[in-house]
């Protein structure tokens, strides 16, 4: 893994795991085939709305959407909006594909790999909305610089939100919750915790999906979740 320098989170290197799952099904691998090039983030120049959509309009990203279901969730609930989910994982943007198609979802667009490569081509202060949702803990502390939640990447996110934006981050994972937490205190010139009551981050916002993950999380494992929103000062 590459040397982090700072200010410049793409040289973080990678910071997820595997990439590939089981054998895709049939019809997964048709739409990996044929729908993900229609719906793919170009691999080079600007990610604007204007490139993607034909159009200005708000624009939000996903870091690491999982099976894909609450960004699909989000696309159908914001028609008008345009929405950018990055994952390295084969078998979710199958399942994120499957979602765009039986949703009928035109307002989706995918990213199959570095959710950090992508978010760098994002002008500054384009972005309505960034999600971060059960990111990959990497529990042991040799691997801590491995987490999305630290400066570089924290500091992109801010840089591509609009002043008003939503940075929306949740975990079911204890450690990652107090490391997530001590990283966010060092942005609050740039975040406002929108948060007034424990409520407000122990009970699901409106308009955040329960996703399988969460789901089995807290009825399998037992686990706590915790939801957290910052605006963009």
């Amino acid at each position: 893994m590459s040397a982090f320098k700072e200010g410049d989170p793409t040289t973080l290197g990678r910071l997820y795991g595997r990439s590939v799952g089981k054998p895709l099904r049939a019809h997964q691998q048709t739409l990996v085939d044929n729908l993900l090039p229609q719906i793919a983030v170009p691999e080079e120049g600007p990610v604007t709305a204007e490139q993607l959509f034909g159009e200005d309009r708000p624009l939000h990203f996903e870091i690491g959407f999982g099976a894909g279901e609450h960004l699909a969730y989000r696309a159908d609930l914001l028609p008008d909006h345009g929405f950018i989910g990055a994952e390295p994982y084969l078998n979710g943007v199958a399942q994120a594909l499957s979602h765009v198609e039986e949703g009928r979802l035109p307002n989706v667009r995918l990213v199959h790999g570095d959710a950090l490569q992508a978010l760098a081509r994002v002008p500054d202060g384009a972005l309505t909305m960034a999600y971060l949702l059960h990111p990959d803990p990497w529990p042991k502390n040799k691997h801590a610089k491995r987490r999305m939640m630290n400066d570089g990447p924290v500091r992109m996110i801010a840089d591509k939100l609009k002043t008003g934006g939503e940075f929306r981050f949740g975990t079911d994972h204890a450690i990652y919750l107090r490391h997530a937490l001590m990283v966010m205190r060092r942005f609050t010139d740039e975040f406002e915790w929108v948060a007034s009551e424990p409520a407000d981050w122990q009970n699901r916002p409106s308009g955040w999906c329960e996703t399988r993950y969460e789901r089995k999380a807290r009825t399998k494992f037992l686990h706590e979740v915790w939801y957290f929103r910052f605006r963009r000062r």
